[in-house]
């Protein structure tokens, strides 16, 4: 065959770009009949491919340096490692042996549970809470409107369905489903309903009782009026965190009434879903110190690298348009929090889970096994994944003879002008397109997204002739009104398959219905199992291959991509082929191969049947139920501790802080929606800025009838400001709470008199209206160690047991000065001791402080960058002197180098960039506020956040969510940009003052 140039540069080089733009070019220098004008399109055309061909080489190339770096570093990190644990790799090796090895179907699904007992009918007298949480999307129980767009697909329909099947499980009493509440007329009015109830259970046919079964409950945050795509979610996620948060307390203590004795039921697990989800259940595990779960079901970085691979975009345009690097953060978030990671598949263990920074699988075997052992781990922390395949609702599938030849033609009664009413509706909508149904049918089930690779499935028929003669192919492509409605991509992928289609003239041969709905997908599955079909998943990469498990459950043998989930399902279920996905030769005989060997049809159909009870939703539960009932429970101490009328009056302070229109309130200056607006020039002076900050409060939110005339135990609480004379912290009683949180610091890291300033302003302004002091308490947030705060408050004659708490060492430790039991025997204040032992979690204070002062090392061999401040340490902070601000590392970089060295905790700088402080993963001076919610009930929508427009590195943490954020405008300190590292996306809509 003579050499084409121009089938050369169009068929492999725009395939190996894949760049569908250049194809749409192709069409048109196609249809071109000017000679000239056709050979300049032609040229023009070359040299773009030259381009991208050049641009994605060294895309590839940057890819490779990037990965040896990553290598290197790893390697680093185990020879520290070793050096610091005194293990060596290898004895870890021989301890554990190989992950997982797999010989055979059934042992892969046989887990060695070890010491775990399997999950049973003996744990019905249980009575467990879970928590499930999938933010994006459109989420509802039934008629769920799967590929509506990209957030709308198969992880809508897992998370519902393993909420059912786990709230039938023996031992689980509830099962919440937490997503976002979306109230929009461009969306049905039911995902605006709070709840939704799924399943009520019973057990041994006694009733749940009122709260049990699994529920969907909808959590406001955002724009209420506005369905936003998951990229777009991010700024509002704490918001979530505080609404959910809400809701839990409330229905623990609803729990704890009915089938916990009149002791709250804390979740025994919360479980993310996706990334975002992932950030959400990393925080609320924090505040509540429960156990976390994670399942990411697709990954930012293997994303990012393969937008990169294509070549179209670059790294910045990717960020842009996926927020792909917020979603990265928000996985090793959630990697930091994680005790178990679910995933679907080993490969995504290996080749995904692998590219993060939290993960690492020979420091992870270490670790284990240093832990089975008994022997420290020096606060060093790796989760354990593992395989659970995601289950099936087989309730809509109809019993197949496993062994019959699933021959159902004849139940097809005269296809050839039947009345529609002889069948289901959607055979007549499939069959409508094809000239003879008869034919063996191969049916591909997925959105027209370009990594699904239809077209190159529609290619592989439409050139081979064997394959057209003997079957007909049903391409189920989502739902459409109108192409150019769509998004380029699947408007982009749409249109080639129909140019395919003409091109190869498979008129009669395929079907492509617009439309159809979830409960028609059994009925698709039936028809093509009745045609004695073939299912087939042609993508370029499938993360699990849900699709897969459903045709089988219905008797259709099949033909995957080996990228992925296929791998292990096929391996179990032995009922089909793999093949390249960019093989169109391969995929054309692996399909004519089953469409043709009856035999072979069969043998595949059986096994599948057999097999499909692997992927069950009750084994799914049973195995992650026993692998959840291995995490390490981790409760609230003061649970147990805490008398009853220490909670006084929170009942009341839990409905209170589900207010609705409270909790959103956002304070503006500049007119913003929901709020009123100061048109006058905003001054620098402290004093001013206070005092029509305190005006606004009072005029936006005056109090209700009720809290005009304070309890007695609000006024003596009031008036014992100056003495010590509470057990419990009296914020419990209080209805706001002004949380000064102003990062004022001199050159040399102390606070500056202009702190002390905004302190003694917000104490006056307050306490000049008698119905604000009687219910308001005060909170002081700061880098600062006690001793420097209780210095700063005596410069300014101010007592400490003014404040209902102090918030010091930037959340390492929280005191009540005005309460009793912190007081110790010397009359000195003492931190909260539960607040001490619920933060201890996965901290290590020598080995954060040996890591740190490695990584500070200089390069050039000058010395230490950072020499430890002790006066500045406690037991719970380890905080470092700046020596020289030029060469220390950045925050992102400081925070990679610890995870991948297995340590979890916070690293900030503060102070005016002259200290260098590391806490425990769950301390952090946000994460304290949610604290006081949850220990004394004061709802985090009734704390006023008083702070500067610059601060610390994790002052933006603190500034979104459903507390009130004001900002002070004037000369606070803003730390260099270089230090920073790349700034993390505000998590909220700020407004200032």
């Amino acid at each position: 065959m003579n050499f084409n140039p121009t089938h050369y540069f169009v068929e492999e080089v725009v395939k190996g770009v894949d760049e569908s733009d250049l194809h749409r070019t192709w069409i048109k220098v196609v249809a071109t009949r000017n000679a000239r004008e056709r050979s300049t399109r032609l040229e023009n055309m070359c040299w773009r491919i030259w381009h991208l061909a050049r641009k994605k080489k060294q895309l590839e190339l940057e890819g490779l340096q990037r990965m040896s770096a990553r290598r290197k570093e790893q390697e680093q990190v185990r020879r520290e490692a070793t050096e610091d644990l005194a293990e060596d790799l290898s004895e870890a090796a021989d301890t554990l042996g190989e992950l997982v090895p797999v010989e055979m179907a059934k042992k892969k699904f046989q887990r060695n549970f070890s010491d775990l007992t399997v999950w049973s009918d003996d744990n019905k007298e249980k009575k467990l809470y879970i928590v499930l949480i999938s933010v994006h999307g459109l989420v509802r129980g039934e008629n769920m409107e799967l590929g509506r767009d990209s957030d709308t697909g198969g992880q809508v329909k897992y998370v519902v369905e393993l909420a059912r099947a786990l709230s039938m499980m023996p031992g689980v009493y509830r099962v919440d489903l937490f997503t976002r509440q979306v109230s929009s007329p461009d969306v049905d009015w039911s995902y605006g309903e709070p709840t939704e109830m799924l399943t009520t259970s019973s057990i041994d046919g006694e009733g749940m009782g009122e709260s049990g079964g699994a529920y969907i409950v909808r959590i406001p945050c955002g724009p209420r009026d506005k369905y936003l795509k998951k990229e777009a979610l991010w700024p509002y996620l704490q918001e979530f965190v505080d609404g959910a948060l809400g809701h839990i307390l409330n229905m623990s203590k609803a729990l704890g009434e009915q089938v916990g004795n009149g002791r709250p039921v804390l979740p025994y697990v919360i479980h993310g879903h996706y990334a975002d989800a992932g950030d959400v259940a990393a925080l609320l595990s924090g505040a509540l110190n429960v156990p976390m779960v994670l399942t990411g079901h697709s990954l930012g970085r293997n994303k990012l690298e393969q937008l990169l691979k294509q070549g179209r975009m670059s790294k910045e345009d990717i960020d842009s348009t996926y927020k792909i690097m917020r979603r990265i953060e928000g996985e090793e978030l959630a990697l930091d929090a994680s005790e178990l990671v679910i995933t679907s598949t080993r490969q995504e263990i290996d080749e995904q889970w692998g590219l993060y920074d939290g993960f690492d699988v020979k420091l992870e075997k270490v670790l284990r096994a240093r832990a089975r052992r008994g022997v420290s781990c020096h606060g060093r922390f790796m989760p354990r994944m593992v395989v659970i395949p995601p289950g099936m609702d087989f309730s809509n599938v109809f019993p197949e003879d496993i062994d019959g030849d699933g021959d159902g033609k004849d139940d097809i009664i005269s296809l050839e002008g039947a009345s529609p009413k002889s069948m289901p509706p959607i055979w007549a909508e499939v069959m409508r397109f094809l000239t003879n149904p008869h034919k063996p049918m191969i049916l591909a089930l997925s959105r027209p997204d370009p990594k699904k690779n239809i077209t190159t499935l529609v290619k592989a028929f439409g050139e081979c002739r064997p394959l057209r003669e003997l079957a007909n192919l049903t391409l189920i492509m989502g739902n459409r009104d109108d192409i150019d409605e769509m998004s380029a991509g699947n408007a982009s992928v749409l249109t080639t398959v129909l140019k395919l289609i003409d091109k190869y003239d498979l008129y009669g041969s395929v079907a492509f219905p617009k439309h159809h709905n979830q409960a028609d997908v059994p009925e698709i599955y039936r028809l093509a199992a009745k045609m004695k079909g073939v299912f087939i998943n042609p993508a370029l990469v499938e993360p699990f291959g849900l699709t897969l498990i459903e045709a089988a459950a219905h008797g259709l043998p099949i033909v995957a991509t080996k990228n992925g989930g296929p791998v292990d399902i096929t391996t179990a279920l032995n009922n089909g082929l793999l093949v390249d996905p960019h093989d169109q030769n391969a995929i054309a005989d692996a399909l004519l191969k089953l469409v043709a060997d009856k035999n072979l049809w069969q043998e595949c159909r059986r096994n599948g049947l057999r097999n499909i009870h692997l992927y069950s939703w009750p084994e799914h539960c049973r195995t992650y139920l026993t692998r959840i009932a291995g995490c390490r429970l981790r409760n609230p101490r003061w649970l147990k501790d805490t008398p009853a009328d220490a909670g006084a009056d929170e009942e009341e302070l839990l409905e209170d802080s589900m207010d609705a229109q409270d909790l959103s309130l956002r304070l503006s200056i500049d007119g913003e929606k929901n709020s009123l607006c100061i048109n006058e020039p905003l001054s620098s002076d402290p004093q001013d800025q206070v005092q029509k900050i305190m005006n606004k409060i009072k005029q936006s939110s005056a109090l209700p009838p009720s809290l005009s005339s304070v309890s007695e135990g609000g006024k003596n609480a009031a008036e014992a400001a100056g003495s010590v004379v509470n057990k419990y912290p009296v914020l419990r009683r209080r209805r706001r709470l002004f949380v000064i949180a102003v990062d004022c610091y001199q050159d040399d890291g102390r606070a500056s008199k202009k702190m002390l300033q905004v302190i003694q302003e917000v104490f006056r302004a307050v306490r000049s209206d008698s119905q604000m002091s009687k219910i308001s308490g005060f909170a002081l947030s700061t880098a600062m160690p006690l001793s420097e705060t209780l210095q700063l408050l005596q410069l300014g004659k101010i007592q400490a047991t003014d404040f209902d708490a102090l918030i010091c060492g930037s959340g390492s430790e929280v005191y009540y000065p005005g309460t009793s039991h912190c007081i110790d025997a010397e009359g000195k204040l003492r931190p909260d001791q539960d607040y001490l032992l619920h933060i201890s979690h996965r901290w290590s204070h020598d080995g954060a402080r040996q890591t740190i002062a490695k990584l500070m090392v200089a390069q050039d061999g000058s010395g230490d960058v950072v020499e430890q401040d002790v006066a500045s340490s406690n037991e719970h902070c380890v905080s470092f002197l700046i020596k020289d601000t030029k060469k220390v590392k950045t925050i992102d970089e400081m925070r990679e180098r610890l995870r991948m060295r297995g340590l979890r905790c916070h690293i900030m700088y503060c102070r005016n960039s002259t200290r260098l402080q590391v806490i425990p993963l769950l301390a952090s001076r946000s994460q304290a506020l949610r604290y006081l919610f949850v220990r004394w009930g004061l709802s985090v929508g009734n704390m006023y956040l008083i702070t500067g427009e610059h601060g610390d590195t994790d002052q933006e943490e603190m500034l979104s969510g459903l507390h009130k954020t004001v900002i002070l405008r004037g000369e606070f300190r803003k730390l260099p940009q270089d230090r920073r590292g790349s700034v993390r996306e505000p998590l909220g809509i700020l407004h200032g003052w």
